[in-house]
């Protein structure tokens, strides 16, 4: 495991995946991996579950990590690979809610109603959508992602979390808006003579899963 994601997801994760897997530095673990294969589940659930987890197992051959479930260990994942760099990717906190409420938040609450189908990707799996619930909701958020308040002041404090335990010569804070270069200043790779990939916005997230489009503000 090269580099270590710490950032919450909706904060261009897919584009991060995408973009560590070009420069070499994956493949890269994400939540649409356990989407597209929940038999890859069982240690996550059983990390949800207050069990300790041999990562070095669960992710044997994964080359990074970003999003959920990977940012919540991502403390024990630093003490797995103690020389790995750690990316804690950032966004805005009103876009970084509006796209959880949107998106994930949202399939959560089809899902509890049996009514998230699937379209370009399966409709997650019921045991993916508890382990979901147990680390994000019930566990990041406390049941409480709805009181924007709350939300915000939970991302905060992981934010500060985060950069006050890792030595700053290891710790890039990144948003996707900063493209390739950053990124690959941190990871001393060449810049791909390419665009910066875009990926997994809302109206794409949604159409991914079968969920009708949001309705214009």
């Amino acid at each position: 495991m090269r580099l270590i994601g710490a950032g919450y997801g909706r904060t261009g994760t897919m584009s991060l995946k995408a973009a560590l897997e070009r420069v070499g530095c994956g493949p890269c673990f994400h939540m649409i991996d356990l989407l597209r294969d929940p038999s890859l589940l069982g240690p996550w659930a059983r990390a949800a579950a207050g069990e300790r987890v041999d990562w070095a197992a669960a992710l044997e051959g994964w080359g990074s990590s970003v999003d959920w479930p990977g940012c919540t260990w991502w403390e024990q994942h630093l003490e797995t690979w103690p020389d790995a760099k750690v990316l804690l990717n950032v966004r805005d906190k009103e876009g970084w809610y509006r796209s959880c409420l949107t998106t994930i938040y949202a399939a959560r609450e089809m899902a509890a109603r049996g009514e998230l189908r699937g379209n370009t990707e399966n409709a997650p799996a019921p045991e993916v959508m508890q382990m979901i619930n147990d680390i994000i909701w019930n566990g990041t958020f406390h049941g409480r992602f709805l009181e924007k308040d709350h939300a915000f002041a939970v991302f905060d404090a992981h934010v500060a979390d985060v950069k006050a335990k890792v030595p700053a010569e290891r710790l890039l804070v990144y948003e996707v808006a900063q493209g390739w270069e950053p990124l690959c200043d941190f990871l001393e790779v060449p810049v791909p003579d390419e665009p910066f990939p875009r990926l997994n916005d809302t109206a794409s997230f949604r159409a991914m899963l079968g969920m009708p489009e949001v309705a214009p503000a």
